[in-house]
């Protein structure tokens, strides 16, 4: 299944802000709901897009390449 616009429109947002909660923020969408769709992606796509950890998020290289064609 391909990624919703909105749903690409978290990716960037995230891989920007470095951290879901501020991409969240600035989307105007909880942290728990922004965090869901990017983990429906990731299971959509069978790969892994974001390094999530204390430092934030950080993009994996199918990551880098998902937020380039979504830009």
């Amino acid at each position: 299944m391909r990624p919703t616009l909105r749903q690409l429109e978290y990716i960037v947002a995230t891989a920007d802000t470095g951290r879901i909660s501020l991409a969240a923020a600035q989307l105007n969408v909880s942290q728990p709901s922004l965090s869901a769709q990017i983990a429906e992606v990731e299971a959509d796509l069978g790969v892994t897009l974001f390094i999530r950890g204390r430092a934030g998020a950080k993009l994996t290289p199918a990551g880098e390449e998902v937020a380039r064609r979504a830009r």
